[in-house]
């Protein structure tokens, strides 16, 4: 094991070759574009051997994945902000068609107005779409999840496209230390991409086809089933990543202080790691704080935030999202679970980060013990969503 300074790009695709994609399909965006300029690289000095294409729009960078991965090829894109919202029609052929392609996504602000910095409104505006949906709190787990995506999204009891979630900018060109495996290690840990559902001229399927009105429910079914079944082989294959590699990962959400704590904070990606100091020190103040991260939207860990928020008074969720006239996507997840648990805890929503904006210690700070105070108060009409930075 090697160590390198990398920008979370740079990580994803250390991540990436490691895995032994053998075809990669690229059309650049920002903040994506290092990601593929750097696997363009490892392709030209031969320690990536994989075919390298470059195709003229992102529905046609998808749309080249899929295809190789439906002749049995193990394949990787990524995008961004327009760019992933240009894939849409794509993505659901993909997961409909059960195809196990990875992307990463360099999380960006959608226009209008026009804007290249990070928020989350690109990835979870097409969360309904099929993918498994993993969001990335720095380089390390960057790196680590290009590595857990392959795994997760080929077992035959998935066969599941994997979305890999990178903050543009906060995550994706900032560089930290990071631990880079041997490539005898990530083989150990990753075996060959072997799959039934493919093009084969010796046991000829039928993909891509029409289910009418008898059927079509059948296949979103099982769908559906398989991506219930990724919650336990992400546990799995984080159980095996942790004793060939030496680190591991808690599955779908990640804590701190959870247990004893009055407020929760909810968010997820790198916002995650600020959070973490800040409720840190508000706990050495005296203050009951606690911290929970999501990892995954999909498959959503709604069992494991109802277990770790179960004893709070409040909790805040801070995301950067917002369903217009109504409320952040996460938050409506995160209420729907606890409504379903019939968890009585009060929930309040916060939103922002939108086009890069900073989230700064002291607005975390605000976020926990404003949030507390109106843990026992009535939702007011019109409050339902906290804008955080909304003037101009």
């Amino acid at each position: 094991m090697s160590r390198e300074f990398l920008s979370g790009n740079e990580a994803f695709a250390f991540g990436v070759r490691l895995a032994r994609p053998q075809v990669i399909s690229a059309y650049p965006i920002t903040p994506q574009t290092i990601v593929v300029e750097r696997l363009a690289e490892m392709v030209e000095d031969g320690s990536l051997t994989a075919e390298f294409v470059h195709v003229e729009s992102e529905h046609s960078a998808l749309s080249c994945a899929m295809g190789a991965s439906a002749v049995g090829a193990r394949t990787f894109t990524a995008t961004s902000s327009q760019g992933l919202l240009y894939m849409a029609e794509c993505l659901n052929y993909v997961s409909g068609g059960r195809h196990p392609v990875v992307m990463m996504n360099a999380n960006r602000s959608i226009a209008l107005p026009w804007n290249i910095y990070g928020d989350q409104r690109d990835s979870l505006a097409l969360l309904e779409s099929g993918w498994i949906q993993a969001y990335a709190q720095d380089a390390q787990e960057a790196l680590d999840m290009a590595l857990l995506a392959y795994r997760v999204a080929e077992d035959p009891r998935v066969s599941t496209p994997f979305m890999a979630n990178l903050d543009g900018f906060h995550l994706t060109h900032t560089y930290e230390v990071v631990e880079v495996p041997e490539q005898a290690e990530a083989d150990a840990f990753l075996p060959r991409f072997e799959t039934e559902n493919k093009m084969s001229e010796s046991v000829p399927k039928n993909l891509a086809f029409t289910a009418g009105p008898d059927h079509n429910t059948a296949f979103l079914y099982k769908q559906h089933e398989a991506m219930r079944r990724a919650a336990d082989v992400i546990a799995e294959s984080e159980g095996e990543f942790a004793e060939i590699f030496g680190r591991g990962y808690t599955g779908l959400v990640e804590t701190l202080h959870t247990e004893d704590a009055d407020t929760i904070l909810v968010t997820l990606g790198s916002a995650a790691a600020l959070a973490g100091e800040v409720c840190g020190k508000l706990r050495a103040a005296g203050e009951k704080t606690g911290l929970l991260r999501i990892r995954y939207m999909r498959p959503f860990p709604a069992a494991e935030i109802v277990r770790a928020v179960a004893g709070a008074k409040v909790v805040a969720v801070l995301e950067k999202d917002i369903s217009f006239g109504f409320e952040g996507v996460v938050f409506t997840n995160i209420n729907s679970a606890l409504k379903q648990a019939g968890a009585d805890v009060r929930t309040v929503n916060y939103v922002g980060g939108f086009g890069g904006r900073f989230i700064s210690e002291s607005d975390i700070a605000r976020i926990y013990r404003e949030a507390y105070r109106e843990a026992g108060a009535a939702a007011k009409d019109g409050q339902r969503v906290r804008f955080i930075g909304a003037t101009a």
